[in-house]
């Protein structure tokens, strides 16, 4: 069996992307000179023949996708998976992270000047983003960076393949200093949405007081019910993603 069938089979196989590594583990007489060898060989037979599909790397991994040119022939179909459509809010902020990670949420919510903790749970529920450490200072605020997965849904190799922030006509904010991660996320790390609720500190305004008035006693103040009312991004239910329509580099 020749090495560029092997790799094709597996790759055809195989729904999520997969390394050079990950390939030559088909065969034992591969290796991973063998497998980037076999895969530039399928390329360029797709390429002569015009195929449909492609090999594309997808962050440190290999996936066999349909060209995106395709995209309006497989929408008709209920059948084939679709991305998960991320909302105007979703992607402020998946691209705040990106450029800026590791970054807290406080700082995104500087930038966008709304509340991020629905966005937040909602990228983190689609893997796009994680928490990779904690920032310096008072509760030690979680710090959120892009995953693989994000690499995967916008068909990117490295965050290098990124647009220059020069190419936008808004500038995605800055702060004075980004705060520094010293502890990497573990076992123990606490969920994105409980842990900043908790170390998010109270504020409480002071009672107006009138001359020679007793002032009445201050009513609590729940930090936890007010994010959530006074969030103003609502959560969309992700459809089935389509990594073969997906916009390439």
């Amino acid at each position: 069996m020749k090495p560029e069938q092997i790799v094709e089979a597996t790759l055809f196989a195989s729904q999520t992307p997969l390394t050079l590594a990950e390939l030559a583990r088909a065969d034992e007489g591969l290796s991973d000179a063998d497998v980037e060898q076999a895969i530039q060989l399928l390329r360029e037979r797709y390429e002569t023949n015009e195929a449909a599909f492609q090999i594309y790397q997808l962050g440190d991994g290999y996936q066999v996708l349909t060209r995106p040119e395709f995209a309006p022939y497989l929408e008709r179909f209920d059948s084939v998976p679709r991305p998960p459509h991320l909302s105007a809010a979703a992607l402020e902020s998946l691209a705040i992270i990106a450029y800026r990670q590791p970054i807290g949420r406080i700082e995104i919510e500087e930038v966008r000047g709304v509340s991020a903790s629905s966005v937040l749970r909602t990228l983190l529920d689609w893997e796009l983003i994680t928490v990779v450490g904690r920032g310096e200072g008072l509760g030690r605020p979680l710090l959120y960076g892009t995953t693989d997965r994000f690499l995967e849904h916008f068909g990117l190799k490295g965050l290098s393949d990124l647009p220059s922030s020069e190419e936008f006509p808004v500038e995605l904010g800055s702060t004075e200093e980004q705060p520094a991660a010293i502890q990497v996320n573990g076992p123990e790390s606490e969920s994105a949405s409980e842990a900043e609720m908790d170390s998010a500190p109270v504020v409480e305004a002071e009672p107006e007081v009138e001359p020679e008035v007793e002032p009445e006693p201050m009513a609590e103040f729940d930090f936890a019910d007010d994010l959530d009312a006074a969030s103003s991004d609502a959560r969309e239910p992700p459809a089935v993603g389509v990594p073969a329509t997906e916009s390439l580099p």
